[in-house]
């Protein structure tokens, strides 16, 4: 009995020896490299991903988040260009010549808010700030890590090419990628990557929902509400009107579309007529032709809501982003290295803390998912938000990578998430996204079959529809004083 024991723990070590060792051989020496290079690095990424994180600066307010980085990049050789496409926070970090060209995307915005100290009760850590809800400052970070893992291949000679880092402002509100694709920013590129932290680790095949961004204004006559109301015109009932005409039309809208606003103002006392009054609104569907029609009807409800109040209104554009165009081609070269890179690993510590956050929030308590999801069917119509990674890849053929940094079921855009992208859960995916997007761009610079694959699935599904950015002429509406110090 002790010899079969012993016979099978020896023949168990041998095959996982010999697993482990056919596993190594798939990881060609380049991405090895780059796997080095990343742990290399690995405390100076988290350093940066937890400053932005405390920073937590909020749409073109980025100026800490978006130096950090910039410097960072300068000071691993990078050539850095700041203040592109007319935002402060902006910048391009370039290294290499010729082609290809491969861009990757960074983000460093915070949502306003959701301030959270890293733990799983909730807890802000300055009451009414904002927080990183949707972990922007683990992208940031881990798209230049990869980046910066890419240059030294290119360095030593191993590759051949150009990088290029996009820090890219505002994703949340403005959409500063919009901005740098109205001005051509990744006109030459051949590929581009992002990722986004999630649930899961898997190969983002999925589209995104196509939005229009902007506002309705009203405009009165203000009277004393008691003494001679009829000498008023009230802009708040050219609001409420609109808002319940929108409320109405909702019956008659596709299952695809989500329409939701906010009134940022009405009046400012009750025994005043409201001579001003502002609804700001998003309009989705899961294509940019759906929004544009919604937003014809929507400007109607306007047009009638003033009408019936007797006031004036002006409906004005802030920016739209158009839904992502799947790449499946490229999307496929990210999963097989996924496969080779296998799942996160986590501590029991880290499991518990999971669990906390699941108990907090209301959800079943099943601590982090691992593995990596099965490369998955591309659905016509998506659920979910909006990125402004959809302009991007309207222009050039987009690779999108979803990493675990928070547990099952989060709520995202809550205090949950800010927690969890402040401690290890978070630093484990941002470092595991990096690795997966070097070793992916790995592939991209040393296969041209590979790229013209990808590129012949970007031009037959965009067909022959020419990208317009959805924006209002002008620059971007960077604000008078661009900081978020407190």
């Amino acid at each position: 009995m002790k010899f079969r024991i012993a016979a099978f723990a020896f023949t168990f070590f041998l095959m996982a020896n010999l697993s482990f060792s056919q596993s190594s051989k798939k990881i060609s020496r380049d991405k090895q490299e780059v796997i080095r290079s990343i742990e290399k690095h690995r405390e100076a990424l988290i350093n940066l991903s937890d400053q932005i994180w405390a920073f937590a600066e909020t749409a073109l307010r980025e100026s800490r988040s978006s130096e950090i980085l910039a410097d960072f990049a300068e000071s691993q050789g990078f050539n850095v260009e700041r203040g592109i496409a007319g935002m402060p926070t902006a910048f391009l970090a370039t290294y290499g010549s010729g082609n290809p060209i491969i861009g990757i995307l960074g983000e460093y915005d915070a949502l306003p808010g959701i301030s959270q100290k890293a733990s799983p009760e909730k807890e802000p850590l300055h009451e009414g700030a904002a927080g990183h809800g949707c972990g922007h400052n683990l992208i940031g970070a881990g798209s230049l890590g990869a980046a910066i893992a890419i240059k030294e291949l290119i360095e030593q000679g191993k590759l051949k090419g150009t990088i290029r880092y996009y820090g890219t402002p505002a994703e949340e509100s403005v959409g500063g990628k919009i901005y740098m694709a109205r001005d051509g920013f990744f006109d030459d590129l051949d590929v581009c990557l992002d990722w986004h932290p999630g649930r899961e680790i898997k190969a983002n095949v999925q589209s995104s929902k196509a939005l229009i961004d902007f506002k309705v204004e009203f405009f009165g006559k203000a009277a004393h509400a008691s003494a001679d109301p009829w000498n008023g015109r009230s802009a708040s009932d050219g609001a409420e009107l609109f808002t319940m005409g929108v409320n109405t039309f909702r019956e008659h809208i596709r299952t695809t579309v989500r329409m939701h606003y906010v009134i940022l103002s009405a009046g400012d006392v009750p025994n005043v007529v409201p001579e001003y009054a502002n609804v700001w609104m998003w309009i989705r569907d899961s294509k940019r032709s759906g929004v544009d029609e919604v937003y014809q009807r929507v400007q109607k409800i306007a047009e009638g809501a003033a009408l019936m109040a007797g006031v004036d209104y002006k409906v004005t554009l802030n920016s739209g982003d158009h839904e992502v165009l799947v790449n499946r081609t490229g999307g496929k070269v990210m999963h097989n290295n996924l496969e080779l890179l296998g799942s996160i690993t986590y501590t029991t510590e880290e499991v518990a803390f999971a669990k906390k956050i699941q108990e907090a929030t209301e959800k079943e308590m099943t601590g982090m998912t691992v593995g990596v999801k099965p490369f998955e069917e591309t659905k016509e119509h998506p659920s979910g938000g909006s990125t402004d990674v959809g302009d991007v890849s309207w222009v050039v053929p987009e690779i999108r990578l979803s990493v675990a940094t928070a547990p099952a079921n989060t709520p995202w855009h809550s205090w949950a998430v800010v927690a969890c992208g402040g401690m290890s859960i978070g630093h484990k995916g941002m470092i595991y996204a990096a690795k997966a997007m070097a070793m992916t761009m790995v592939d991209l610079y040393k296969n041209e079959d590979m790229r013209k694959d990808i590129r012949a699935e970007f031009e037959d599904r965009k067909g022959d529809y020419v990208f317009k950015a959805m924006l209002p002429d002008g620059p971007p509406p960077v604000p008078v004083e661009n900081s978020d110090r407190k």
